[in-house]
């Protein structure tokens, strides 16, 4: 069999090593030279011909990161690597995946056309903003869940302080109904929403709560916080109905604008995210989860061509 070579582009080295020791390998090597206008040239160090490569990089701002990995395929292709897998932790753009107005592009819908342009073989994510993303590939695509990483969180926490018999799940919008009801699924609780109507983006005009909440630890379940805006205010609201605590459990923490100064002074316990994104401070409000033991063990069953759902299994 082939073997597995692990490569980090330069915004995820950090995740990438890890996942590497997780793994029991050596991070590939692999040099970013630049030109002096910024121009990007990967050089892979070492033989990938007939390998199975695996390039860890999220795609969060600056673009940079994008055309970057970009870069790194098309030098795996190039060098006659036997399989490309792109893992992206965190997918930038999807949340541009459908014309809402006119004269918008589907962004999400470009970067995967560009992502199999440049060579990649496979994609393996976490937490799409929405499902229906994979649809738009026409190459494989692992989408891992963060549902066992918070839901084992929640376990650790001390029952003095958390009641986990008490928790209500909560979707801070209409959107986000379905992650809501699987965390739910997963402990047999129930959940509720939160309806907003915006005038702009990252701006609420209105939020109302759909259900009761009176006596209960609610945890607020999204896939990305950006200012942070959306979750402050639905806890605050949840908290006027006579919630008894409020968390919230983001995936990937983007934290952007005046995010860290809205967490900061919000109603919220805490807020845990993952390591997809790495933050930009620190926050004694936000307390950061590994995934990387969940990648490695998904790039094994990838390479070992075993099942990637067996990963999502919780007791």
């Amino acid at each position: 069999m082939s073997l597995v070579k692990i490569f980090s582009g330069s915004a995820s080295r950090y995740h990438a090593e890890k996942i590497a020791e997780e793994y029991d390998i050596k991070l590939g090597d692999l040099t970013l030279n630049k030109f002096s206008d910024g121009e990007m040239q990967p050089v892979i160090n070492e033989s990938v011909r007939g390998e199975f490569v695996f390039f860890v990089q999220s795609t969060f701002a600056p673009s940079d990161n994008l055309m970057e990995l970009l870069l790194m395929i098309d030098a795996a292709k190039r060098a006659s690597a036997g399989y490309i897998t792109a893992v992206i932790p965190f997918f930038g753009y999807a949340r541009q995946d459908r014309k809402d107005k006119p004269r918008v592009p589907i962004s999400a819908r470009l970067i995967a056309n560009m992502l199999e342009a440049a060579g990649v073989n496979r994609l393996m994510t976490m937490d799409f903003h929405a499902d229906q993303l994979q649809g738009f590939f026409d190459i494989p695509v692992d989408h891992l869940r963060s549902e066992p990483i918070f839901v084992k969180y929640l376990q650790s926490l001390d029952p003095k302080t958390f009641d986990i018999n008490n928790v209500l799940f909560a979707s801070p919008d209409l959107g986000g109904i379905k992650r809501a009801r699987n965390f739910g699924r997963v402990l047999g609780r129930e959940f509720v929403t939160c309806s907003k109507y915006r005038k702009k983006a990252n701006e609420i005009a209105e939020m109302n709560v759909i259900g009761d909440v009176e006596g209960k630890d609610v945890v607020l379940v999204d896939d990305l916080v950006d200012t942070a805006g959306t979750l402050c205010k639905a806890a605050e609201v949840i908290m006027n109905k006579g919630a008894k605590s409020v968390r919230a459990m983001a995936t990937h923490p983007v934290l952007s604008g005046k995010a860290y100064e809205n967490i900061n002074n919000s109603v919220l316990t805490e807020l845990v995210v993952c390591d997809t994104i790495p933050l930009k401070q620190e926050s004694p409000k936000i307390k950061m989860v590994s995934t990387a033991k969940l990648f490695a063990r998904a790039i094994r069953n990838t390479h070992e061509n075993r099942s990637i759902e067996a990963l999502f299994e919780l007791d």
